[in-house]
């Protein structure tokens, strides 16, 4: 499986590059995780011709092609990096590749709550109109106090973590494989998605 991990921030030293990192090197038997940064995305602006920069591009692109992806997110106060919504606003205003794609959210902290509240707000960002991404259910991993789980490897060094997210990415591809089987016996439905539009909503139903 080809699964594409973004970094949710544009930190030049993050934790959650870090977990993408021991994501991508510990699960290379049962799939290849490409990593994507965000650090030279320009801020959304919100083009009257919805072109994407060619940054937004290549990043929608890689989705596309994917079978799936893995946000892993910081949390700044009580929610995502400004950076991260950013990126999520240029793929919803121009490209839309997010629609009906399966996402596995993953979070990692300084504090020891993790990233919870980040990660609820995320999935509701996910579930705008414009982004419609399918999101892995009744799994969370929060990773608290990040500045001690690794080892220059980097290598995830609590074992009870790493037990819980190999729990919860076998269930990811479970997720993904079902999410994708739907999908294509019902592509025409990732295709009406794509093309909302809120000049088109009357009464609160898109047409």
């Amino acid at each position: 499986m080809n699964l594409i991990g973004i970094v949710g921030t544009n930190a030049d030293s993050s934790t959650n590059r870090k977990l993408l990192q021991f994501m991508k090197q510990h699960f290379a038997k049962s799939a290849t995780i490409t990593i994507c940064e965000i650090a030279d995305i320009p801020a959304f602006n919100e083009p009257d011709d919805k072109t994407a920069p060619l940054e937004v591009k290549l990043l929608s692109e890689k989705i596309t092609a994917s079978d799936g992806v893995i946000i892993a997110t910081p949390e700044y106060d009580h929610s995502i990096p400004a950076a991260l919504k950013s990126v999520l606003e240029w793929l919803s205003y121009t490209t839309r590749p997010l629609i009906e794609k399966p996402v596995m959210i993953v979070g990692a902290s300084h504090g020891s709550l993790g990233t919870s509240r980040a990660q609820t707000h995320l999935r509701q960002i996910l579930d705008a109109p414009e982004l419609k991404a399918r999101i892995l259910p009744g799994s969370e991993f929060f990773l608290g106090r990040s500045l001690e789980a690794f080892d220059e490897t980097p290598t995830l060094l609590n074992q009870d973590k790493v037990g819980e997210l190999e729990g919860d990415f076998a269930e990811f591809l479970s997720f993904a494989d079902m999410t994708n089987e739907i999908s294509k016996k019902n592509p025409e439905q990732a295709a009406s998605k794509r093309k909302f539009a809120w000049e088109n909503v009357n009464g609160g139903v898109a047409k």
